[in-house]
C-alpha cells in the first residue's frame, strides 16, 4: 500500500532531480536544446522536457475527470515559460494528492479516464509511473545533453 505522504515525497524528489537537470541545461545554447538526434524515440532534448512536464498533466487531470488547457512544445519557447510550467503543474499534482486519503489513493479506479490506455489502476500506480516516466525521459535527456558534449551532473534520487 502506498501513502500519500510517501508518495508526495517521491513525487518532491522527483522534480528537484529535474530541477538540477533544468538547471544545467540553462547552461546549454538553445538552438542545441533543439537539435534533432537520431536514436531516441523523442528526438531533441527539448521536446523531451516539455514531454515530462506535458504528461504528468494528462496523466494527473485523467484521474480527476478534468480537461485541461492544451499546451506543448510550440507553447514553450524558453526556459522561463517551461519552468512556469512545471511549477504549476507540479503543484497541481500536490493539491491532487494532497485531497485523497491513502483509501483512495490505493483503490482501483472503477470509470476509464478518457485518453486512458491499459487495465484500470490506482491513482497510487498512476502517480508511481509519473515518477517513472520522468526517470526515463530525463534519462534520455541526459544521454542525448552527452551526445551534443554537455554532460549532465548527476540527476539521481541519491546523489554523492
Amino acid at each position: 500500500m502506498f501513502t500519500r505522504d510517501g508518495l508526495m515525497d517521491l513525487h518532491g524528489w522527483t522534480h528537484g532531480s529535474l530541477d538540477i537537470l533544468l538547471r544545467h541545461i540553462a547552461t546549454v545554447p538553445a538552438e542545441r536544446l533543439r537539435e534533432s538526434l537520431a536514436g531516441f524515440g523523442i528526438a531533441t532534448v527539448w521536446k523531451q522536457l516539455v514531454h515530462i512536464v506535458e504528461a504528468e498533466e494528462v496523466w494527473v487531470c485523467d484521474l480527476q475527470g478534468k480537461a485541461r488547457r492544451p499546451w506543448g512544445e510550440k507553447d514553450c519557447a524558453s526556459m522561463d515559460v517551461l519552468l512556469a510550467e512545471k511549477e504549476r503543474v507540479r503543484l497541481a499534482t500536490r493539491a491532487y494528492l494532497d485531497g485523497l486519503s491513502d483509501a483512495e489513493l490505493n483503490r482501483t479506479l472503477t470509470e476509464r479516464p478518457r485518453e486512458w490506455v491499459g487495465e484500470l489502476k490506482s491513482p497510487a500506480f498512476i502517480l508511481l509511473h509519473i515518477v517513472t516516466h520522468a526517470f526515463h525521459h530525463k534519462g534520455q535527456a541526459v544521454a542525448m545533453l552527452r551526445t551534443l558534449g554537455y554532460p549532465a551532473p548527476d540527476t539521481d534520487l541519491q546523489r554523492g
